[in-house]
């Protein structure tokens, strides 16, 4: 196999050469592009444990395979969350029938290439189809791959695959061994689909796209994986259509071509690149997450196959010190979510779960998060659609990564981490709301090997991605902190803990971040993680000491201007092996504003005030007119408020809803006022009124319950 990258620069066409780019292809060449065909492979499996490690033996994987411990679940799935299976770590296996969809039935293999892509199984996975070997996935449980098993179909017929799962404990990963504080929950846990192409094909498509903030331009740099699976050559013409995605429809704004034939030798891929400028480009930020659509479609005389994705055009820099969004200064607040906490889903998270979680994390003013592994791409679908800021991380946890090392990281563990985070940017990569890529986490970043591995993993983070901000999380500033692997990191990320897993206070907290600013007076310091955990004896769980450190804490940050950001930890009480709360499937800690269940604590609504940008909402009214100020947070956080809305709810005799009224706010920077008017019809007297500023995504950013 070879892969060579051609680097031509794309024609930017009207609006009416985009709507007609496919039809073109067609004209110029007679080929038909035809998109990916999906054939869910989610549903009913076949399934069993085997604790002997017996199943390839007794060829388990193939067509005949029966017996009684087989028995049927529900794919996403993960045993886990079974009650006689929460502590069992070992192998499993998987096994289904399936058809070809009738598209490739009906055609021969001749002109199709089908690949079975699993989005995540954890940790290890060896794959057959119709008793023979498609392929394997080891030791990388948060990250997609596909297999080719065109040649090991049957094309008339039903066919079988299996699927050998390992969620032992492992030390030539990461996380290594039980150097993990989550769920590591052993189960095909994310979707598994077929997909059927042509034999030449769009493997994937990379959009950089960087605004010019000034002209209003954005600089599009479109990289195209085509792979030829035939036995022949392959040439053809490539080209790509931009389309905004706007209420639902899409509007196309932009057309390119690639100048010259493109060609793909037999079995290879070929990596092409296509520049162009978006005029007018809309700009994707939490509060506007404009998305575009890309299609990028190659075709030669006798068919194609068009490739489609979706991106946003943004900018997340340092300056000066700080954070900037798209030429805007923000300093940002948040909070972590764990998944796979719910025991009735465990990793297997069902979509209206996820919808449910992240809906909340909105409803908390969450716009920037990190999370300890790369996330299901449900969940960043979600970040993009609605706005969320997100670090996604290699899941490296912990001192305990490089405990027998003394100089240097092993060869097996610094491979596992890199093909991990290879993974991780290439199924990523065109997330808008992925922002930073995380490398580690309190792995004690001074000692040798830590600090060694850190530096390889940014700089294979800088050469795949140039462009995206690359940190680690810390808990190794306390002391020396100058000597600390942050000092390689784009900014510094610091986990917080004093009051709850360090003694101190608050003041403390503030001490420590001055000495961080003081190691890197030119960097700007994130708190990757802080709050209260109630996992010892001595720290009872009640919530009064998580409401007291969020209020003592979020001040000492905001009295720090090098603070560019903070990360609550953590959104959910979570499952997780080294729980000190709970047993079997609800072994956890409880570390969250809402239980495993989701049930709001006390807490919740104090974080939801913290992480609002409206510092206070005042009243002052005359009949039923009323006149609202409203001031904006001009430390933490702190960002321009822009196509906010301000609604009034009047309440009647009875607590009944009456009238509602919306007001337009003006554009309002970090520690301004703001005064509106809000006048009602009703004639009665109001019981009392409901002010919710909104923003422009829908979602409530501060609720006032008045009463006259």
């Amino acid at each position: 196999m070879s892969s060579r990258r051609k680097f031509i620069t794309g024609s930017a066409g009207a609006i009416a050469g985009a709507l007609a780019a496919s039809k073109s292809w067609a004209s110029e060449t007679g080929g038909q592009p035809c998109i990916t065909e999906v054939a869910s492979l989610c549903g009913a499996w076949r399934f069993r444990t085997d604790p002997d490690d017996r199943g390839v033996k007794s060829d388990w994987y193939s067509a005949t395979a029966s017996g009684e411990d087989w028995r049927t679940v529900i794919v996403p799935h993960t045993w886990q969350v079974e009650t006689p299976l929460t502590a069992y770590r070992g192998i499993a296996w998987y096994c289904r029938t399936f058809d070809l969809p009738r598209m490739a039935a009906v055609n021969s293999r001749q002109e199709h290439t089908v690949r079975v892509e699993f989005e995540a199984v954890f940790h290890s996975a060896t794959v057959w189809v119709n008793g023979k070997l498609a392929g394997e996935h080891l030791r990388k449980g948060y990250t997609a791959f596909t297999l080719d098993v065109t040649n090991l179909l049957r094309w008339d017929k039903s066919n079988t695959i299996a699927v050998r799962v390992d969620n032992a404990f492992n030390q030539h990963m990461v996380p290594r061994g039980q150097s993990s504080d989550w769920a590591n929950d052993g189960g095909i846990y994310r979707p598994v689909q077929l997909l059927i192409t042509p034999k030449t094909f769009v493997e994937r498509v990379d959009v950089d796209a960087v605004p010019d903030v000034s002209s209003g331009q954005a600089k599009l740099t479109i990289t195209a994986y085509i792979r030829n699976t035939s036995a022949n050559a392959w040439s053809g013409k490539g080209s790509f259509r931009v389309a905004r995605e706007e209420d639902g429809e899409s509007q196309p704004v932009l057309t390119g071509s690639a100048n010259k034939t493109l060609t793909v030798k037999a079995g290879a891929v070929e990596t092409v690149t296509l520049q162009a400028t978006l005029p007018n480009a809309k700009l994707w930020h939490f509060d506007h997450p404009h998305l575009y659509r890309l299609e990028f479609s190659i075709a030669d005389s006798r068919r194609g196959h068009t490739f489609t994705t979706t991106f946003g055009v943004r900018k997340l820099e340092i300056r000066d010190g700080a954070f900037f969004l798209n030429g805007g200064r923000v300093r940002l607040m948040g909070v972590e979510r764990m998944a796979g906490s719910n025991p009735e889903f465990g990793m297997a998270e069902p979509t209206n779960w996820i919808t449910h979680d992240h809906a909340d994390l909105k409803h908390l003013n969450c716009i920037f998060t990190r999370v300890h592994w790369p996330q299901d791409k449900r969940v960043l679908d979600y970040c993009d659609r609605h706005g969320i800021l997100m670090q996604t991380e290699v899941p490296a946890w912990g001192p305990d990564t490089f405990s027998g090392m003394t100089g240097e990281p092993t060869n097996d563990i610094m491979q596992n981490a890199i093909e991990q985070l290879r993974e991780m940017i290439a199924r990523d990569f065109n997330h808008p709301s992925v922002v930073i890529w995380g490398l580690c986490n309190e792995i004690w970043g001074q000692s040798p090997p830590a600090y060694k591995f850190a530096k390889h993993m940014i700089e294979e983070a800088k050469r795949l991605d140039p462009g995206r901000l690359c940190s680690y999380a810390s808990n190794s500033l306390s002391d020396t902190p100058q000597r600390d692997v942050s000092a390689l990191m784009d900014f510094v990320e610091a986990n917080e803990y004093y009051g709850t897993w360090a003694a101190g206070t608050a003041a403390d907290a503030a001490r420590y971040l001055d000495e961080i600013h003081a190691a890197f007076p030119g960097k700007p310091v994130v708190v990757s993680e802080y709050g209260y955990c109630a996992c010892t004896p001595d720290r009872p769980e009640g919530d009064e000491q998580r409401i007291e450190i969020l209020r003592s804490h979020d001040a000492a940050f905001r009295s720090k201007d090098f603070v560019a950001g903070a990360i609550f930890f953590c959104y959910n009480d979570y499952r997780t092996h080294v729980g000190d709360r709970g047993v079997g499937v609800l072994q956890q800690r409880v570390h969250g504003v809402v239980d495993v269940y989701g049930a709001r604590k006390a807490s919740y609504e104090l974080l939801r005030s913290e992480c609002s940008p409206i510092e206070s909402l005042s009243v002052g009214h005359q009949q039923n007119k009323f006149h609202i100020q409203i001031r904006t947070r001009h430390d933490l956080p702190a960002y321009t408020l822009k196509g906010y809305k301000l609604r009034g709810l009047l309440f009647g005799q009875g607590n009944i809803p009456v009238e509602r009224q919306e007001v337009e706010m003006p554009d309002a920077a970090p520690g301004s006022e703001t005064k509106l008017e809000v006048a009602f019809s009703q004639s009665e007297p109001p019981m009392h009124l409901q002010f919710d500023v909104l923003r422009p995504t829908g979602f409530s950013a501060f609720l006032l319950d008045w009463k006259p």
